[in-house]
């Protein structure tokens, strides 16, 4: 198992910080930003926003489940590796499901009220889990707690560049969720390599930005990051999709 890009309080702080800045602008959705396209096909921002909401409330449930599934334990840059987790019939079920739940909604900005109200008393429980639980993904990973919960960041971070670019709005990445990000991201890659191909990557958060676009598949017009580069550079690429 690789070892943990951030400590569980660190992940967790920076979990909460990105969900308070996604929060504040589901909540205050009009209906005409919540059925613009995005770039996840065929997701609009309304369906967009129930998968992300869902993605990071998961792991609620998972607190609940029972003993540890066999095997080593799953790393968060290993829960991102292209299995059975991107087939077509679970691809089918994700999207079919966030669609249907956007359907559903009252309003707007029912996803943003939604995550609100749950995410306290999550956050509550999460704080107080043990440095070395672990739980079990809905995919079979067993994993730890913080390891996931990066996982939950990445989740938001992205899926927070894709509603911000679809609204045509700036980003609102938290920082230490940016960090968080970076550190997954270009964590096995030679700091230095990946220095000389993104000057400023490692202290500059557009430059971080630009390059986690380019690396996710997120890059806008003119991003000026080559994601052969990266590539080239050891930066791994993670399998996105079935989250």
């Amino acid at each position: 198992m690789e070892v943990s890009v951030v400590v569980s309080g660190s992940v967790l702080s920076a979990l909460a910080a990105e969900v308070a800045a996604l929060e504040g602008v589901l909540s205050g959705l009009s209906e005409e930003e919540a059925v613009l396209p995005t770039r996840c096909a065929p997701w609009d921002v309304a369906a967009l926003a129930m998968h992300t909401v869902g993605a990071v409330l998961r792991v609620g449930p998972m607190l609940d489940g029972g003993a540890r599934a066999p095997g080593p334990l799953v790393s968060a840059a290993g829960y991102y590796r292209p299995d059975v987790r991107f087939s077509a019939e679970v691809d089918a079920d994700r999207v079919g499901s966030a669609v249907e739940a956007a359907a559903r909604r009252s309003d707007a900005g029912e996803p943003g009220r939604v995550l609100r109200e749950r995410w306290t008393p999550l956050r509550e429980r999460l704080a107080a889990e043990a440095e070395g639980r672990v739980v079990v993904t809905r995919h079979g990973d067993p994993m730890l707690l913080s390891e996931f919960l990066v996982t939950r960041v990445v989740e938001a971070v992205l899926h927070g560049w894709d509603m911000a670019d679809a609204l045509g709005r700036a980003p609102w990445t938290a920082p230490e969720a940016l960090d968080a990000v970076r550190s997954l991201v270009f964590g096995g890659a030679d700091r230095d390599v990946v220095e000389s191909v993104v000057p400023g990557v490692w202290s500059d958060v557009s430059a971080g930005v630009s390059a986690v676009r380019a690396v996710t598949g997120r890059a806008l017009p003119g991003g000026g990051v080559d994601r052969g580069d990266l590539e080239r550079a050891g930066v791994r690429l993670l399998a996105l999709g079935g989250s």
